[in-house]
């Protein structure tokens, strides 16, 4: 009784300080496309506890619906009944609404309160499209989303990727895992954030990851060019209802590389671009393509310190800014890729990896699919397990 007292004692007292080099984040991938539990991130992240405040955490997982893969998975939070029947006679207009239900959580003593969460599986209407020939499948589903969450009060879309979805509250993020039992997914690619917010407040929406179509970002830092950022976007119809800057961060990977079709290698060059005093040193061809960059994509530039956990379909990247004030570190161990902001988060569940680094600033820390034919079938039991017990025997875990 005395220990449950003080967990709770200190779980409101933690919301009384601010720490701005605060938040934690964390990503593992199978580049195989073999899938594993949830269980995993929940004890990378859960190492690094102090990193957060019990103001937000959050989890996005990639392969989770292989039976509904081709069909768009929109995660949903409503706060009134309204704005359900709403959000429903909208969806019905522009989709065929193959399966929806409530998203399935268990009570747990420190979530007391929370939105109505419910889950939709949909096929774009093939009317809609076909009166908008230039509107494709993935522009309409970018078009619902912010229309619901900009112009449905008390609605809020939290992901809308196919075969992938986005699990995040207010809480603790080893909280909200089991809150949304995790532990009884499978996924080849999972990321996670414990959240310490020091410029916004507290909400189920604002929580991490934020997520577009299937991009999901987990973000530890502070972007001091949001207002240029925000407004670079408008240009491109997309309309920021959060405020926040991790909400610029998606717009812009699903802008830079959905839309502009440039490669991850590149965006990262112009989300952390060199610095102008780097670049004049650099060789002459090399020094002209840096100054177009930096001239054609200045208003992307993210400046401020950030640590950037990015993931969609096929890849997962992860990123510092270009004075790397924000920690970051990377390991791979066989198949897998581990992003996190402490080694012991990684450690953590791979005692022993192959190799581990700390990338240098603005450098990416990349994973991508070898192969589409993802995995359709769960791991086995013992194969879910090694992907955190193999060397811990060793380690006297």
């Amino acid at each position: 009784m005395m220990e449950g007292l003080m967990s709770e004692q200190m779980y409101i007292a933690d919301k009384d300080y601010r720490v701005p080099s605060g938040c934690g984040v964390s990503g593992i991938m199978n580049e195989a496309g073999e899938r594993f539990s949830g269980e995993a991130i929940m004890c990378s992240i859960a190492l690094m506890r102090e990193r957060s405040n019990g103001l937000g955490g959050g989890f996005a997982a990639y392969g989770i619906y292989p039976d509904l893969a081709d069909y768009y998975a929109f995660h949903l939070m409503y706060e009134t009944d309204e704005a359900k029947r709403q959000t429903d006679e909208y969806l019905r207009a522009y989709y065929t609404i193959m399966h929806d239900e409530p998203i399935p959580t268990r009570k747990i003593k420190v979530i007391s309160q929370s939105p109505l969460l419910w889950r939709y599986f949909l096929k774009p209407r093939e009317d809609v499209l076909a009166k908008n020939p230039r509107l494709s499948e993935q522009d309409l589903v970018v078009q619902t989303a912010m229309y619901i969450s900009g112009k449905i009060k008390d609605a809020l879309v939290a992901s809308s990727g196919k075969n992938m979805g986005i699990f995040k509250g207010v809480g603790f993020p080893e909280d909200i895992g089991e809150f949304y039992r995790l532990e009884e997914y499978r996924g080849y690619i999972w990321t996670a954030h414990g959240r310490f917010p020091t410029n916004s407040v507290a909400w189920w929406g604002g929580a991490h990851p934020f997520g577009l179509l299937d991009w999901s970002v987990v973000h530890n830092g502070e972007i001091s060019s949001y207002g240029i950022n925000r407004r670079y976007l408008q240009n491109f119809n997309y309309s920021c209802s959060f405020f926040t800057d991790t909400e610029v961060i998606t717009y812009l990977f699903d802008l830079l590389i959905r839309k502009h079709e440039l490669p991850f290698e590149i965006v990262a060059k112009i989300l952390a671009a060199p610095l102008w005093a780097d670049i004049e040193r650099m060789p002459e061809e090399e020094k002209e393509f840096y100054q177009s960059l930096r001239i054609v994509y200045g208003s992307a530039l993210l400046n401020g310190p950030f640590g950037v956990i990015v993931a969609n379909s096929q890849t997962m990247l992860g990123l510092n800014d270009r004075l790397k004030l924000r920690p970051l570190v990377a390991a791979r161990w066989g198949d897998f890729i581990y992003i996190a902001s402490e080694e012991s988060a990684i450690r953590q569940i791979c005692p022993q990896p192959d190799r581990v680094w700390m990338p240098r600033a603005g450098e990416p820390i990349l994973g991508r699919m070898r192969r589409n034919n993802l995995a359709k079938d769960p791991l086995s039991q013992e194969a879910t397990a090694e992907v955190f017990e193999a060397g811990r025997e060793e380690e006297g875990l």
